[in-house]
């Protein structure tokens, strides 16, 4: 275990080129989870291509310009670089510090009511699991559950350069050594890591904002070992016919102008179970303190 852990994470990077959840649903410690191995038909506070918590929904991001976002199921190249780029057009250094800045300080109540999905979804990570890839990896909230672990290593991955310094905040107050974290500018689209080399990889609240769900989720299994894991937890569309959906359905042009490309009717937790993995085990929630965005799909999958 000790030489599986033993190479620097900075090896890994490459050098080139179901139904909605209803409400009142919360987690037992008696469940278990469910798998769903054959593909099953099952919503965002969220982000940014590859980043995540925009909970904002507009009401900061109204008052700056609204800058270019890279129009969803746009074909994305392969080069890491060009796809930032394409998905993630260039913004001023002053907005993304504006948004690392309120997505530091604006998600406390979010983070709160979600923590106990967190805490059970992330003690499913055992001391083995030692090279982990975070997409949207933002100001580091997830850190707290997973980054203390000895032995382990963490590529954090986020389109905005701004977010670094408050990743790298957020894994010192864990405990986690600066030589044991990378943080890497780009998307999910497109992920500048070696194939086969990741034991899990986590994403939360960054399927709403991506370009191109799937390929996103291909670059995911791609960059696993076999066997890997991938850990999510990601808003999705409510029920159809709900009064919910018909207000998502209202709101979701707006909110892809004002929260950098976030989408309130994705289907997520289809698109996760039709990806391909050796299996999916997936729950539902329902958050109530966020009504626009309170179905939420969460769970772990296998490659």
């Amino acid at each position: 275990m000790q030489s599986a852990c033993s190479n620097n994470v900075s090896s890994l990077i490459a050098t080139a080129p179901i139904q909605s959840p209803t409400a009142g649903a919360t987690p037992s410690s008696s469940s278990s989870w469910r798998l769903l191995s054959p593909p099953l038909s099952v919503f965002c506070p969220c982000c940014r291509p590859v980043t995540k918590r925009r909970l904002l929904l507009g009401a900061s991001t109204v008052a700056l310009p609204l800058l270019p976002t890279s129009p969803a199921g746009a074909r994305c190249p392969s080069d890491p670089d060009v796809a930032l780029k394409r998905v993630h057009p260039p913004r001023p250094d002053w907005y993304e510090e504006f948004y690392a800045k309120a997505m530091d300080q604006s998600m406390q109540s979010y983070e709160s009511e979600v923590a106990v999905y967190k805490k059970k979804l992330f003690t499913q990570l055992s001391g083995e699991v030692c090279k982990v890839l975070e997409l949207g990896v933002g100001t580091g909230p997830n850190f707290r559950y997973y980054a203390g672990a000895a032995g382990r290593y963490i590529v954090g991955v986020d389109p905005n350069k701004q977010m670094e310094k408050y990743a790298r905040a957020s894994a010192e107050a864990v405990g986690l050594q600066s030589t044991r974290f990378s943080f890497v500018k780009g998307v999910g689209e497109a992920l500048n890591v070696e194939d086969n080399t990741m034991d899990a990889v986590i994403g939360t609240l960054v399927l709403c904002s991506v370009s191109d769900v799937a390929l996103t989720l291909r670059e995911v299994r791609r960059v696993l070992k076999p066997g890997g894991l991938y850990l999510f937890i990601e808003h999705v569309a409510a029920r159809d016919g709900s009064f919910l959906r018909f207000a998502q359905n209202v709101l979701d042009p707006l909110e892809q102008i004002v929260a950098d490309g976030c989408h309130l009717t994705r289907e997520t937790g289809k698109s996760i179970s039709e990806a391909g993995f050796s299996s999916v085990n997936l729950q539902t929630c329902f958050l109530s303190s966020f009504s626009i965005i309170s179905p939420h799909v969460y769970g772990i999958v296998c490659k």
